[in-house]
């Protein structure tokens, strides 16, 4: 049987439900989305004079749901348009609207009487081949399908997205012993594809991967902290980045996710296991205290930590009283600093100091039971790596995790400590193989419990590394690499440090594109960073500004304005692809390529005022210039309201929350693309080069723009004075938007009067060396670089 998606039900209109929901609606899909009908009134509803059998008020759950998530932060739709895609009603009266769906899922209480009631009601009114899913945590997918029919039972099986859906990557699809493996394939790729997620085929077990192995070793870690008397600060500040986890570390994170979800997801397990395991999922007896005060978290405002003003304080457990947060001090913490980031950890377990037994204790009997539990909740060690990974923010799986400690040494001291060692784990040292995972050929493969299987990966995954490591480079500096990726396509990746914008990296960008246009059908421009870019390297024009350095400025900003000139007018196409955040000079290279491809959660700004300068590579006229094109030929242009946007959008440095919001602020085109899915986001790319260069590229005509001129700058100089007088922007915030007015404008030039890029790149590069002899923006660059976030001077 083929399947398609079309159109979504989403049955439940909690925070996860209506998150689900918006998720959906974010890669375009209809959702409609149903709850139970209210059993009272509201105030507002009685003195409206509705009553319950009002429709507002039998919808008002998933109405209301909506409202919810519009507001929320962050935010689960990438646009709140999106929301126009979300249908919403009630299980009573619009339970049958199912039939026209192609997809269930259901999202209500987790109890297996309800959900098993609710699906007898849809057994009633879906089609046959309607696939049916649910979105528990823990519940067994098995026990829900009793009773059902054949066709449901074949088309029904868990999809449990983790909170919040739009930046959680994992899916654990859990298929039960009667689901179609037709379904399974299908929805294993059209998570992947379609909603953008790292899929996990996880077996139907109690908390499946991810609930099982987090939970299990948030709870060893409480019980160490017990143990050894730590803080719940000293905790945190060694349990986050330092060992490669969120900064959120252990506490903060339970704050975050309720204390009560949290109670509930340890006793499903406790429930259903028995002896030592049963008692390790037994929620502390200080836990069950602040339940019973209401302590949860961030939804009560009281949980391990409390907000008191504007200091953070930290729950004593011995008092139950806040007192100021504390970090852990140990002498392997200061030394760990100078040790690289891929043996920090092996250097951490090792150190006998406070951290060090703390670390020790806590996170081998995390892997210990992860290696236990192979062969029970997945197949293979990569579903419970990645599972990790992807729903739990962590660097590295548990087998990842050992391999980077080293396994035969840390058995050996495991074995010393008492420790049973699983039989999974013997099986690898018996082979003599230092590691879970080993390269061939550039290829990776992983420990079956027998020998070594070839990891399978999406083809629509490009991973730069894996090609450098094949295929080395074309052309490299010190700031980034040319790559072949195949099929005629080069890609330009940046590795300067944070991808900051250099001579080294302008000068790569000039060399790539000339060999693309010998030898290539397209350039992309990409990375594996964190960031996409954050802009130009600050600290360099900061020591450059300083030392009054204006001769060699003056030539680094010309060969900015000149490289991204020579995207714009390259012979064959270059396409971005922008991820994360894409900031100053990230953005200038985006606008003058032939096409960018973005990932979804690409945040774009020309965010220099916020260091005192104006966007010196190109950004004020490539803006000014994506937001005349596309206009229907014959089609009034209004130069000055154009002019008005783009004026605001650089002098308040609006940065989009999404790809999507890009594309509002005009930094995306109509015709750029948005890759879901961030793994594809080089394919993608890749595939639009060629299409670009298939339908015969020609690089744009070199035309004059026309400008406001003298009338358009004071219009925007007017609306500066008045934000100004508002309080909204300071003195040095007016001195900056006068020169982004000039540039925008033109300056002293008739109205309409049409000018050559080069004349507004000349006025661009000419306020960017002037602002930099200002004190104040000075000022600006070095709060910048010192504390990480722009001063308000």
């Amino acid at each position: 049987m083929t399947y398609q998606m079309k159109k979504v039900a989403v049955i439940g209109s909690g925070v996860m439900g209506a998150s689900i929901a918006a998720h959906l609606a974010n890669v375009g899909l209809p959702v409609l989305l149903l709850d139970i009908v209210p059993s009272t009134l509201t105030d507002k509803e009685e003195a409206k004079g509705l009553t319950l059998q009002s429709r507002k008020v039998r919808n008002r759950l998933a109405s209301e749901a909506v409202q919810r998530a519009l507001k929320q932060k962050p935010a689960p739709f990438t646009t709140k348009r999106n929301a126009s895609l979300i249908e919403v009603g009630n299980i009573e009266d619009d339970l049958e609207k199912i039939k026209d769906v192609d997809w269930v899922i259901e999202v209500v209480v987790e109890r297996l009487d309800i959900k098993k009631s609710l699906y007898e009601k849809i057994e009633k009114y879906r089609r046959p081949g309607t696939i049916i899913s649910s979105n528990t945590s823990g519940i067994s997918i098995e026990a829900m399908a009793e009773g059902r029919s054949d066709d449901f039972k074949e088309h029904f099986l868990g999809t449990h997205f983790f909170n919040p859906p739009r930046y959680l990557k994992l899916l654990e699809i859990i298929p039960t012993s009667s689901t179609a493996p037709e379904v399974v394939k299908f929805m294993h790729t059209f998570g992947e594809d379609r909603l953008g997620k790292g899929v996990v085929i996880a077996k139907d077990t109690p908390n499946f991967i991810g609930n099982r192995i987090g939970t299990y070793g948030l709870l060893v870690t409480v019980d160490e902290m017990v143990k050894g008397g730590y803080s719940i600060g000293e905790v945190d500040s060694i349990t986050g980045p330092l060992i490669g986890r969120p900064s959120s570390a252990t506490f903060r994170t339970l704050d975050v996710v309720g204390l009560d979800v949290f109670n509930n997801v340890a006793k499903n397990v406790y429930d259903k296991t028995t002896g030592d395991e049963q008692k390790m999922f037994e929620i502390p007896a200080f836990m069950t205290k602040m339940l019973e005060e209401g302590r949860l978290g961030a939804k009560t405002k009281k949980g391990f930590y409390f907000k008191d003003g504007k200091e953070i304080k930290q729950l004593n457990l011995e008092t139950f009283e806040y007192e100021p947060r504390e970090k852990l001090k140990a002498p392997s913490l200061e030394q760990a600093k100078q040790v690289s980031r891929s043996k920090r950890l092996a250097f951490l377990l090792q150190a006998d100091d406070r951290a060090g037994q703390f670390l020790w204790r806590s996170l081998m009997p995390t892997l210990l039971y992860a290696a236990e539990l192979h062969g029970e909740i997945a197949d293979d060690i990569v579903s419970i790596d990645q599972a990790m990974k992807w729903g739990f923010g962590w660097d590295l799986g548990p087998f990842e995790m050992w391999d980077a400690i080293g396994v035969e040494q840390s058995v050996e001291r495991l074995r010393n400590e008492g420790y049973e060692i699983p039989t999974f784990v013997q099986n690898l040292l018996d082979k003599n193989e230092p590691k879970f995972y080993k390269e061939i050929d550039g290829d990776t493969y992983y420990f079956n419990g027998d020998g070594f299987t070839k990891q399978q990966v999406n083809p629509k995954e490009i991973k730069i590394q894996k090609l450098k490591k094949q295929n080395g480079t074309i052309l490299s500096n010190s700031g980034a690499s040319l790559i072949d990726i195949g099929d005629g396509v080069a890609l330009l990746e940046f590795h300067s440090k944070s991808n900051a914008i250099g001579l080294d990296i302008l000068q790569m960008i000039q060399k790539s594109v000339e060999e693309v246009e010998k030898n290539y059908k397209g350039l992309v421009i990409g990375n594996e960073g964190k960031n996409f870019c954050v802009g130009a390297n600050l600290a360099l024009i900061l020591m450059e500004a300083q030392d009054d350095n204006l001769f060699e400025l003056d030539y680094t900003v010309k060969m900015f304005q000149e490289t991204m000139m020579k995207i714009k007018y390259s012979s064959r196409p270059v396409v971005a692809a922008p991820h994360g955040m894409t900031l100053g000079g990230g953005t200038e290279v985006c606008l003058p390529t032939a096409h960018i491809q973005a990932s979804m959660e690409t945040y774009m700004g020309l965010v220099e005022v916020g260091v005192g300068l104006l966007p010196g590579g190109g950004g004020n006229y490539g803006l000014l210039y994506q937001h005349m094109q596309g206009l229907p030929n014959g089609v009034p242009v209004d130069i000055q309201f154009i002019a008005n946007k783009v004026f605001e959008t650089i002098a308040t440095a609006k940065v989009s929350t999404s790809a999507e919001e890009a594309r509002e602020l005009n930094f995306l085109r109509p015709s750029d693309g948005i890759s879901v899915n961030a793994d594809h986001r080089f394919y993608d790319a890749k595939m639009a080069a060629l299409d670009l260069y298939e339908r015969g590229y020609t690089a744009p005509k070199r035309e004059k723009i026309a400008v406001t001129g003298a009338s358009g700058y004071a219009a925007l100089v007017l609306g500066a004075e008045a934000m100004k007088l508002s309080g909204y922007i300071s003195e040095h915030d007016m001195t900056i938007a006068k020169h982004i007015a000039k540039v925008l404008s033109g300056g002293d030039l008739p109205f309409g009067t049409k000018v050559d890029p080069q004349y507004l790149l000349d006025l661009e590069r000419q306020s960017f060396l002037q602002l930099l002899q200002q004190p104040k923006t000075l000022q600006r660059m070095q709060h910048m670089l010192l504390k990480g976030k722009p001063l308000r001077n």
